[in-house]
């Protein structure tokens, strides 16, 4: 009888556990319907109960109660997502998680060559995310980096070209890369902006600071990847527009395809913008009309998982205003093709190739008659191989190959030169407990002025409970161009400028200190840098031969302390403040002078809320630049002593609405210049506004009302 009451207790017991007992499964896929190996998952507020999904994205986690739980799920480089589930029987899930722009997960490549997540990169990277690009509403990169970067400025040089300083380097010591890779020609310095439109941009990833052991030459003051959108959805149809002030028109269409195989993003921009009379006098008075068309294709293909291409082409057309009679026409084709092969879980190997023509052309209106008078042409093969090895270690080693060449105007009898360059290099990303230790060595040849050149890096972060502290020591190096050896041009019939075959390579030490701290949505970061360049490249003027000669100058110093802080609360509630000073050392009676704003800052500040079928974006932003006094060399008069000049402070900002009408129908509305700031005198570095402008803009997504 006992034995008997012992069974049927046992047997109640072990009835009711099996009631209570219940089994979670789901599977985790990204928003491309990609599974998510490892995602983790989770009961809130019971440590005991977590598993990670398998190969499949599956997961299977048993509950031993019957109480109601919140399941969260994770994934590097992902919002996380949660999911209430109520008491009762066996449940099936299925989570898509949506990439985290915002937030310290964004996986970044630029400062290694290897995907690593931001809060983990052992060089510091400043990422410009999609949603940062939306609220910008900027056509191309330099609207949008002298909006949200502190430190940087974009002014007119002669004949109205685009000008860059960032932190006290130039356009060129500042390396522009599209999906790593490099793009030709240039304008005193510069490349064209413009060609880089942001249509078809995911997100952009700066390193500041000399880079030049992965990159090479250019890359002496730091280094801008602008990363490629890739397809979300099967098939994806956006129409958009803009028409502003001063005949400002913007019109877009993208085409996005995938599928288990491919991915295809087909983008295609036409940009307007009508010619301005200033209104107070100036350096200049007037700004010229502009046109431009720019086509992008991008096809992925991957036939197995472990084996991916991509290939890419683009034309851009570009024709300015500059004359009744002349118009100046600027043209870019590119392409390239890339294989990447996962030997297994811890080799893989790159093999691409990339072709970029970058011409100019005078077109005479009257006779119809388009004459090219330049002309550069990059041809770059590059191989990469990775080992990763002991957790998320890395050694990276890789070599590059590339045919120069340059046909100008600028040349005697507008002659060419060709040059041929080539590299190796290699790098060790190791990580240790807290610590994270990166190092690099590479070595460059340049055929044309016979340099060999070998740079280094050092790198040591260590992490701790909200945030990192980072130092790293790096070498610039930056080889003198085909231009710089060979021009012989004149200049307005006022001088002639002759180039110098004996030039030596630019150098610079880079020491660098940086301490993050993050607390929930708060986020801090604190720069110091401190840069020693040698033999900087620049122009002066030559009595015995009358006329200005590219020469190499004395050590110039520059220091500096960048700063920010961010914050994103829950209720759609956002801000960011950055600041950058920067002081630049150049030694009195050297042929170049400072023109570095000590003091640069940008903020914002946007409100984002979200319904069923209605939404809304306010984001306020402004940048501030501060009084800068500088000496001043005449054009005319190369050999007179110069003046001392003075560019005033400004402050400008700018609004920007997004409406969410209908599921794919969204309404834009800027404020440009929302408190009328207008120069007393238009210096070249000084903003070309008239007052306050304003725009509106549809896009329309197709695909969302399907």
């Amino acid at each position: 009888m006992i034995g008997r009451t012992l069974f049927l207790i046992v047997a109640l017991c072990c009835a009711t556990l099996a009631d209570a007992q219940r089994v979670i499964r789901g599977t985790v896929f990204d928003e491309e319907s990609n599974p998510l190996i490892g995602a983790k998952v989770s009961v809130d507020g019971e440590k005991s109960l977590k598993t990670v999904s398998d190969v499949n994205g599956r997961f299977s986690l048993s509950v031993p109660h019957n109480n109601p739980i919140t399941l969260n799920v994770s994934f590097i480089g992902y919002k996380e997502e949660s999911y209430k589930i109520k008491a009762g029987n066996d449940v099936e899930k299925v989570f898509y998680l949506e990439e985290d722009g915002n937030s310290l997960n964004e996986i970044v490549v630029t400062g290694t060559r290897t995907p690593r997540v931001l809060k983990d990169a052992p060089i510091l990277t400043r990422v410009i995310t999609s949603e940062d690009i939306e609220k910008s509403d900027a056509t191309n990169i330099a609207e949008l980096l002298q909006s949200e970067l502190p430190g940087i400025e974009f002014s007119y040089s002669m004949d109205q070209q685009t000008s860059l300083n960032m932190s006290g380097f130039g356009g060129n010591a500042i390396l522009f890369l599209v999906d790593g890779e490099r793009i030709a020609g240039e304008t005193l310095n510069n490349i064209d902006y413009s060609r880089l439109t942001l249509d078809n941009v995911e997100r952009v990833e700066i390193v500041k600071g000399a880079a030049s052991s992965l990159y090479g030459s250019n890359a002496v003051g730091g280094v801008i990847n602008l990363i490629s959108k890739k397809a979300k959805k099967p098939w994806s149809v956006n129409l958009n527009g803009r028409i502003g002030a001063h005949d400002d028109q913007r019109y877009g269409v993208a085409l996005g395809s995938k599928s288990k195989y491919f991915n295809n993003n087909f983008n295609y921009q036409y940009h307007k913008l009508g010619a301005l009379d200033l209104e107070n006098d100036g350096d200049y008075n007037k700004i010229y009309g502009s046109h431009s068309h720019n086509f992008k294709d991008r096809f992925i293909y991957s036939p197995m998982k472990n084996l991916k291409f991509t290939a890419k082409a683009g034309y851009f057309f570009k024709e300015r205003k500059s004359s009744p009679t002349k118009h100046d026409r600027y043209r870019d084709f590119n392409a390239g093709i890339k294989g990447g092969y996962d030997i297994n879980d811890k080799n893989s190997v790159e093999l691409s190739y990339t072709f970029d023509q970058y011409d100019k052309s005078d077109y005479n209106v009257q006779a119809r008659l388009d004459v090219r008078d330049y002309s550069n042409v990059q041809h770059n093969v590059r191989a990469l191989y990775n080992y990763k090895f002991s957790g998320n270690n890395y050694f990276t080693f890789g070599s590059d190959y590339m045919r120069d060449y340059l046909m100008t105007y600028q040349f005697a009898d507008g002659g060419s030169h060709k040059q041929y360059t080539a590299d190796a290099f290699a790098q060790l990303d190791y990580t240790f407990g807290k610590f994270n230790v990166i190092g690099a060595l590479r070595y460059d040849y340049f055929s044309e002025s016979n340099i060999h050149h070998v740079s280094p890096k050092l790198g040591l972060m260590y992490k701790f409970d909200h945030g990192s502290l980072r130092a790293s020591y790096a070498s610039g190096f930056r080889a003198p161009t085909l231009k710089e050896m060979y021009m012989s041009f004149d200049m307005a019939n006022i001088f002639m400028i002759y180039g110098n075959p004996e030039l030596d390579p630019e150098y610079s030490d880079n020491f660098m200190i940086t301490g993050e701290y993050n607390l929930g949505r708060y986020n801090f970061t604190l720069s110091g840098f401190y840069n020693i360049v040698d033999d900087r490249i620049t122009i002066a003027w030559d009595k015995g031969r009358d006329g200005m000669v590219y020469c190499n100058m004395k050590t110039v110093k520059i220091a500096g302390v960048d700063a920010n802080a961010s914050v994103r609360y829950p209720c759609g509630l956002g801000a960011r403040l950055s600041y950058a000073y920067t002081h630049e050392y150049i030694k009195k009676g050297e042929p170049e002078v400072s023109t570095t704003r000590p003091h640069t800052a940008t903020a914002r500040i946007d409100y984002d809320k979200r319904w069923k079928n209605y939404g809304f974006n306010v984001a306020l932003s402004g940048r501030f630049l501060s009084k800068l006094t500088c000496d001043q060399y005449d054009s005319e008069n190369p050999d007179a002593a110069p003046e001392s000049s003075t560019y005033p402070a400004y402050t400008m900002w700018n609004l920007h609405i997004t409406q969410s009408i209908y599921k794919g129908l969204n309404v834009t509305f800027n404020v440009d210049n929302l408190f009328n700031y207008r120069p007393d005198y238009y210096y070249y570095n000084s903003p070309s506004t008239t007052g306050t402008t304003c725009a509106v803009g549809v896009c329309i997504n197709i695909d969302e009302f399907f």
